[in-house]
């Protein structure tokens, strides 16, 4: 068996969805590994609902670590499973199309030739209670991991951790980021297992994101703190994998990441400094100047 699904589990709401859409898949070439992140909410009842349609293994953690980790919580789902070469993670309140697993194994012949680390399919996001469906998002057939970053983050795109499709081997080599509430840390994941190199797309296969009450994803959940990690990854990004991105796409991240920077009130010398220089190797002079003006404006107006 090639593919493991992997869910850490903690919400109980649209679980049953969730592994319904499991049970429906028109291959069944895959196993499922339930992480439960000792949850008030126990999901026996359901989970045996699909015994009898699914290849599943369930296991309950004594511990409660997604409340201080959910990477970690992640990565002891993840050792749950054994050994399939690829993995994927699916939210427990998230939810495929029948022929998810179906379009995997129709390309797998070629994602193995192009020596792929990164699968990733369309997506839409549900929204909930509403039910709501955004419009269908899909993507290039072969994409840079880092021109889908720059595409999500300049709002032309978007992504989340359940429409991929891993190698095993990465995963293992270079493992999720430790950020706090796993936020942003797919987006690095993407960077660090192709290493900088390719996303492979299929577009005929949908992933359903779902936004809830409950999703730490809703706007208004911890806005501060998710605005902190977005600032420590970000500046990651600049310090030190800049060079990554293509030229044309370098002064934008900047112009962003200097938003960021000021969303968080972190100016001082240090970044204007760091800015300065730069803006200076991507040869926008001009920015020198007019990122010191409005360095000033924003210091001035607070």
């Amino acid at each position: 068996m090639e593919l493991a699904i992997v869910i850490p589990y903690y919400k109980l709401d649209y679980f049953e969805e969730c592994l319904n859409s499991l049970a429906i898949q028109t291959n069944k070439n895959f196993k499922v590994y339930i992480g439960d992140d000792a949850s008030s909410q126990d999901p026996l009842e359901v989970i045996e609902k699909f015994k009898g349609s699914l290849d599943l293994v369930y296991h309950r953690f004594n511990e409660n670590l997604g409340g201080i980790s959910l990477t970690k919580q992640w990565h002891r789902c993840i050792n749950l499973s054994q050994g399939e070469r690829w993995l994927m993670l699916l939210g427990d309140d998230d939810y495929i199309s029948e022929n998810y697993v179906d379009e995997f194994y129709s390309h797998l012949k070629e994602i193995e030739k192009l020596d792929i680390k990164v699968v990733r399919f369309a997506s839409r996001i549900v929204r909930n209670p509403s039910g709501e469906c955004s419009k269908l998002y899909t993507h290039p057939r072969l994409e840079r991991s880092t021109d889908f970053f720059f595409r999500k983050f300049l709002k032309f795109s978007r992504g989340s951790l359940t429409e991929q499709i891993f190698r095993r081997d990465a995963f293992l080599k270079h493992g999720f980021r430790d950020f706090t509430l796993g936020w942003g840390a797919d987006n690095f994941a993407w960077l660090d297992f192709t290493e900088f190199g390719n996303v492979y797309s299929i577009n005929d296969a949908t992933a359903f994101f779902r936004i809830s009450e409950r999703n730490i994803s809703r706007g208004g959940y911890k806005e501060e703190l998710k605005q902190g990690v977005k600032y420590s990854y970000f500046t990651l990004i600049i310090e030190v994998y800049l060079q990554e991105f293509q030229s044309h796409q370098r002064l934008p991240l900047l112009l962003f990441y200097e938003q960021v920077v000021y969303n968080n009130r972190k100016t001082n010398f240090r970044f204007w400094l760091k800015m300065c220089r730069m803006f200076y190797i991507e040869k926008a002079y001009l920015q020198i100047l007019k990122f010191s003006r409005r360095i000033l404006i924003h210091k001035f107006s607070k």
